[in-house]
């Protein structure tokens, strides 16, 4: 499990490199289509952190309230 979430963070914390990455590029552009992929970008880079957060807050207590009933 241990090797699982280790592989997981590290493939997150790739994506959120590519996703900066990709925001740098299109800002610096100046073509329309860049500009649309600009608000994607940062939108991306914005919600899924707060979603991955929300899994694992969510994952905890699920697991916690089966396990123990007291988290």
């Amino acid at each position: 499990m241990k090797k699982m979430k280790r592989i997981l963070a590290a493939a997150g914390a790739i994506l959120l490199l590519l996703l900066y990455a990709s925001t740098l590029v299109c800002a610096l552009s100046s073509s329309e289509n860049f500009m649309n992929l600009l608000m994607v970008s940062i939108y991306a880079t914005v919600i899924i952190p707060v979603l991955l957060w929300a899994y694992t807050v969510h994952g905890y207590f699920h697991v916690c309230s089966q396990e123990t009933k007291v988290c």
